[in-house]
C-alpha cells in the first residue's frame, strides 16, 4: 500500500510516518503535487568481501616501493623519506 503526503504533513507527523513504514508500508512525500522523495522500509545488504577475487589482474611490481608524491601528500613534503 502506498501514501502519500505533502512535506507540512510529513514535517509534522514523521515519527507516524516511519511508524509506518516500518511496518511495511511505502510512503511518498509530495511538494506541490508532485512525488519528491519515498520512504521506503530500511532493507540490509550482507557486504561480501573477495567478490572480485580472481576476476581483477595486476602486476604487483606496480605496488612496491614508496612513491615519493604520495608519501608528500600525506605526511608533508619533509617527512617523505629520501
Amino acid at each position: 500500500m502506498t501514501a502519500e503526503f505533502n512535506i507540512h504533513e510529513a514535517k509534522t507527523h514523521l515519527s507516524r510516518l516511519l511508524e509506518r513504514v516500518a511496518a511495511g508500508e511505502h510512503i511518498v512525500i509530495s511538494r506541490a503535487g508532485t512525488p519528491v522523495a519515498d520512504l521506503v522500509p530500511h532493507q540490509r545488504r550482507t557486504v561480501r568481501l573477495g567478490g572480485l577475487r580472481g576476476r581483477v589482474r595486476y602486476d604487483d611490481a606496480d605496488f612496491e616501493g614508496v612513491d615519493q608524491d604520495i608519501q608528500a601528500m600525506f605526511y608533508g613534503d619533509d617527512a617523505a623519506p629520501r
